[in-house]
């Protein structure tokens, strides 16, 4: 029976759990789960470069169409909430499959609207129904990788979002430019609905067994629908810990939006660049440096001996990072490099490029500096990622879905003031400020190294997948959860 005084990493007849599946049903289970998450960022970074031809068709305007950006991150925040509370409750397979059917009939909605109205209603419903892609995701990789090895999976799944991310408002704008949005959604309930079937034939239930919710009632029916408070999540972001790195995946991802949402007002503007399609491939650079930083992660964790962010690692490596490293928070050390550097100089590097460089060689540095960003977005995201399920593996969907409503939350509002910035104090004193943001959310996360090295002189114990977030112990003391 694994108890208070279990070792950090699982015992060895508990991490006997994480074989169930063979390697390369892990690996298969990984590249559904990642099409999971980079489908919403198809979804909601398509229809941005399509708003001018739906203003059009609708007879609208731009600002309010523009209406339903805002309204599709609160679906996001209120859908990641609610599909990883029940996840835990019902399971991980059983929620993909319930969300798809909502995904793709407000897909057929959104491309069949003929009025405003049944465009808010159809676009509420498409993200509502793909909303848990992330979280839930998050949730299975925490169910079938050991700690060690869970690093890897989390950086392909987070880089392959966060390239999506980047490479959708590409395909967006050009099938404004040379095709037809109604179109461009029927595509994407098409890519549901394949995705539901792959799902429904080859996904297995990821969740520990005995795990779930609806495995320890006593008595149910054969259909049982139980209500589950979504906000419950929220809870876990009392861990001052939890909330340190939240804050600051949060504030380096603006320097993401700042940089990508504005790029037809700022980039497009400036080198006179008017192709809705070649404005969106300006915005491949920084997808591709979503990829290329998985190489370059291994050295920091090798570097700093601690738990491998990324990368795949022999069973002697991860044996000598279970020597080195006793609490979770040394994971976050692989940070330093995008926080501290590449995300602040690349954003602030951008803005003056683009204020006082032009022609050419101003577009080329300014496609650098976007894929310098996008490497260091990286380099913060996949350690906070991979951190939020080590400390809550237990409720793993469920912290990841708190985490991003609230990000959601605050990216919605800091988005709406990009180009009012921009027209206001331009865009070198819009970035620079961006780039400030990044260097205080990276300034206070737990990742004091004096700290980390005193607390690591023993082993840190703690009690296995508790519900509640834990943080190093106490000098000379005993580990405690930190509630």
């Amino acid at each position: 029976m694994v108890s208070e005084e279990s070792p950090l990493l699982a015992s060895a007849v508990h991490e006997l759990i994480y074989d169930r599946f063979a390697p390369d049903q892990k690996r298969w289970i990984v590249f559904l789960v990642s099409i999971a998450g980079l489908l919403p960022m198809f979804v909601s970074s398509t229809f941005v470069p399509s708003i001018p031809q739906i203003a059009k068709d609708l007879n609208s305007t731009h600002a309010i169409v523009s209406l339903t950006v805002s309204l599709s991150i609160l679906a996001s925040a209120i859908g990641a909430l609610v599909w990883a509370a029940y996840s835990s409750f019902y399971g991980r397979r059983l929620i993909y499959l319930w969300g798809m059917p909502f995904l793709c009939a407000g897909s057929c909605g959104v491309a069949m609207a003929t009025s405003l109205q049944g465009l808010l209603f159809w676009r509420f419903m498409q993200t509502f129904g793909c909303a848990g892609g992330m979280s839930v995701g998050a949730g299975v990789i925490g169910d079938i990788y050991k700690l060690e090895e869970r690093g890897t999976a989390i950086g392909v799944f987070f880089g392959a979002t966060l390239f999506g991310l980047a490479v959708a408002p590409f395909l967006g704008g050009a099938a404004a430019q040379y095709w037809s949005w109604r179109n461009l959604h029927y595509c994407l309930g098409a890519w549901g609905l394949l995705q539901m079937l792959l799902i429904y034939l080859s996904f297995p239930e990821t969740s520990h067994p005995g795990t779930l919710g609806i495995d320890k009632l006593t008595r149910r029916r054969w259909i049982h629908i139980t209500w589950v408070n979504p906000l419950n999540s929220l809870w876990l972001l009392r861990s001052p810990n939890l909330s340190a790195v939240m804050l600051a995946w949060t504030l380096v991802l603006i320097s993401d939006f700042v940089l990508l949402v504005p790029l037809a007002y700022t980039i497009g503007a400036r080198y006179e660049i008017t192709n809705e399609a070649i404005i969106g491939a300006c915005f491949l650079p920084n997808g591709l440096g979503n990829f290329i930083h998985q190489r370059d992660i291994i050295f920091i964790s090798r570097s700093t001996g601690c738990w491998p962010p990324i990368g795949h690692c022999s069973q002697e490596m991860a044996g000598e990072a279970r020597r080195k490293c006793g609490v979770p928070e040394d994971r976050l050390r692989a940070t330093w490099i995008g926080g501290l550097f590449m995300v602040p100089l690349s954003i602030g590097a951008s803005g003056l490029i683009t204020t006082y460089v032009g022609g050419p060689v101003g577009l080329w540095l300014n496609l650098l500096c976007l894929f310098t960003n996008g490497m260091g977005v990286d380099f913060v995201v996949n350690p906070i990622g991979s951190y939020n399920v080590d400390v809550v593996r237990s409720r793993s969907a469920e912290v990841t879905a708190a985490s991003a409503a609230v990000r959601l939350l605050i990216l919605s509002f800091a988005t709406a003031l990009v180009i009012p910035s921009i027209e206001r104090i331009g865009v070198a004193w819009t970035d620079i400020i961006a780039a400030v943001l990044a260097l205080i959310g990276q300034g206070q996360m737990p990742t004091d190294p004096w700290f980390i090295n005193n607390q690591n002189k023993k082993p840190l114990k703690r009690k296995e997948d508790s519900d509640a977030p834990f943080r190093p112990r106490e000098a000379g003391g005993s580990p405690k959860p930190k509630l």
